[in-house]
């Protein structure tokens, strides 16, 4: 099994060396690409130092049987046939081919059959963000179809790259040293302060972010469900967190759904308010699961639920939802 990582020197990049390490994946080889900054950087993986390649427009894919992607939906665009023409599985973190009909958007727990169908040899990753909620929406929907779905997301820093992380270390120093706050990576000094807005605004007032989440969990789960989003930008590191409203087509008491989240794939259940037991992004980063908390009927639906989620946008939210839609390939024999 030869492996690539395409954007090896990136925050995801980094990711994904860590949890094919982490669950053992079974490579026989491992190629890192990367940019003109990154091309010649070494970075030790089970023991052996591998230099990044630079990557170019030829035939340096002969041979990949997976190729992870994570170096932009231009990079991705540009580079796809390279990547795909020797017969590669090109697994997607960007948002080039999420929405296009003959690419199939998957995450595991969810949609795992759906990543046999794949004309072009290439597989989306989901939004970070949707793939966290359509983990625990799936829950639900085994109990009851869900007809409506109203979110509100606190995404971390880590969001936007690993120097979006450091840019939110150095504002807080610089505000604590009375120094002016240097802002480069988001549209205001994230310090201190939340920013209600991800990505570039459309014509219906929603962002781009806020639109992935209702287009992309219609097609992961197969569903007319309808989702609206409000997506927040929050001084947190790493680690996103929903706060998430369900309409279902009947009631779901909080018992049923507890029972649900607690045996649901990839879910862990952190429902405790007597002893303050709740899912919090300082805690759970690095984790793999998506944790599940703040169970209630919802006092303005009879036929609503509304929970509390937390999950490492960089581990299940990209490099693990990926290194799994391989995983389960690997086991299928579909590779």
């Amino acid at each position: 099994m030869k492996v690539a990582i395409v954007g090896a020197s990136g925050a995801v990049g980094q990711e994904f060396l860590r949890v094919l390490d982490e669950r053992n994946f079974p490579l026989d080889e491992l190629v890192l690409f990367g940019s003109p900054r990154s091309a010649g950087t070494k970075y030790t993986f089970r023991g052996k130092d591998i230099e990044v390649k630079l990557l170019q427009h030829n035939d340096d894919f002969r041979g990949v049987d997976i190729a992870f992607t994570s170096a932009g939906a231009g990079t991705s665009k540009e580079y796809a046939e390279d990547i795909t023409r020797f017969g590669a599985v090109m697994i997607d973190n960007s948002s080039a081919f999420r929405m296009d009909d003959d690419v199939p958007l998957v995450v595991p727990e969810v949609n795992a059959a759906d990543a046999k169908q794949r004309p072009r040899g290439i597989i989306a990753n989901p939004n970070c963000t949707t793939i966290q909620m359509v983990v625990a929406l799936k829950a639900i929907e085994g109990l009851s179809h869900i007809r409506r779905v109203h979110v509100s997301t606190y995404q971390a820093a880590s969001g936007a790259g690993a120097a979006a992380m450091q840019e939110l270390y150095e504002q807080y120093r610089q505000v604590l040293a009375g120094e002016p706050v240097k802002v480069e990576k988001f549209a205001y000094q994230l310090a201190f302060n939340l920013i209600p807005q991800i990505d570039v605004f459309t014509d219906n007032g929603y962002t781009k972010e806020e639109m992935k989440m209702f287009n992309e969990t219609r097609k992961i789960m197969h569903s007319d469900v309808r989702v609206s989003a409000t997506c927040v930008r929050v001084p947190a590191l790493r680690s996103h967190s929903e706060s998430i409203w369900v309409e279902t087509e009947r009631p779901i008491s909080v018992e049923e759904a507890r029972e649900a989240f607690a045996r649901g794939e990839g879910l862990v259940l952190m429902d405790n308010p007597a002893e303050k037991e709740y899912p919090m992004p300082l805690f759970l980063a690095g984790k793999d699961p998506v944790y599940v908390g703040r169970i209630r009927r919802d006092l303005a639906n009879d036929n609503g639920l509304t929970f509390w989620i937390v999950g490492d946008q960089i581990k299940k939210g990209a490099a693990l939802n990926a290194v799994q839609i391989a995983e389960y390939l690997v086991r299928e024999g579909d590779i």
